[in-house]
């Protein structure tokens, strides 16, 4: 019997780099040999959304979640029948988000630690927005799972949001040794995967080879999104494709 065919709806803008990437990675990772065998896409990018970590943090009185329910109605609108969102600190907003929408919406975090929980990991080392971090929207998945946390200590997570905001987001390379440092702290705290947890650095790993010990959110969000639309995906490691149903 053949698989339903979904139309995904991409919330995206937060950034407009990941969004191009996370697109870019559903084509390329698609079992397809002609244009009708991808994913009907409709994608948001609305880039003027107001800054979730800015938020989070309470640097700005500005939600970002007026404009994203917005977006998420305007791709229902257009027939989307799920949604996914390539943004790590904009699931702040999930329950809310999920709540008031008709269709669902892929959990980046929640997808990204069941896997990792699936490959008997011993310690999960979160690198990502200080948004994301102080929210504890990993803290707070991974204590479901029973799975033990870290995030870097304030010097590295600088050095981290150095990276996001000064390089990635301004066009530029990411400073690779800055990198290493981040996550030579990470192993020393006992941390056996380590979880690009902001969709700007999964461009690292677009540009860079890292070891196994890597996990990639946006690879994990790709991977369900291309299941759950009813397609068959292809390139992802041997053990995503075990592990992420």
């Amino acid at each position: 019997m053949q698989k339903e065919i979904k139309t995904l709806g991409i919330l995206g803008g937060l950034g407009p780099m990941a969004t191009v990437y996370f697109y870019e990675m559903l084509t390329e990772h698609t079992l397809a040999v002609c244009d009708q065998d991808h994913i009907d896409i409709v994608i948001s990018s609305r880039a003027t959304t107001p800054d979730r970590t800015a938020f989070v943090l309470g640097k700005s009185e500005e939600s970002p979640l007026s404009a994203m329910r917005e977006e998420a109605e305007k791709l229902i609108r257009y027939g989307a029948d799920v949604i996914s969102m390539p943004c790590n600190t904009a699931h702040y907003f999930y329950d809310a988000l999920a709540e008031g929408a008709t269709v669902p919406i892929i959990n980046i975090i929640r997808e990204t630690v069941a896997y990792i929980k699936r490959t008997g990991a011993k310690k999960i080392g979160v690198l990502a927005t200080e948004g994301t971090v102080e929210s504890g929207a990993y803290e707070k998945v991974c204590a479901e799972m029973g799975l033990p946390y870290e995030a870097p200590s304030k010097e590295y997570q600088d050095l981290l949001s150095e990276i996001i905001y000064e390089d990635i987001k301004q066009g530029k390379d990411a400073d690779m040794e800055k990198f290493g440092k981040i996550c030579d702290h990470m192993r020393q705290k006992g941390c056996d995967k380590l979880v690009l947890g902001c969709t700007e650095l999964s461009l690292i790993a677009k540009k860079h080879s890292l070891g196994d010990e890597f996990v990639d959110s946006l690879a994990v969000l790709a991977l369900k999104t291309i299941r759950t639309c009813g397609k068959t995906p292809i390139g992802f490691s041997h053990e995503m494709m075990k592990y992420i149903d």
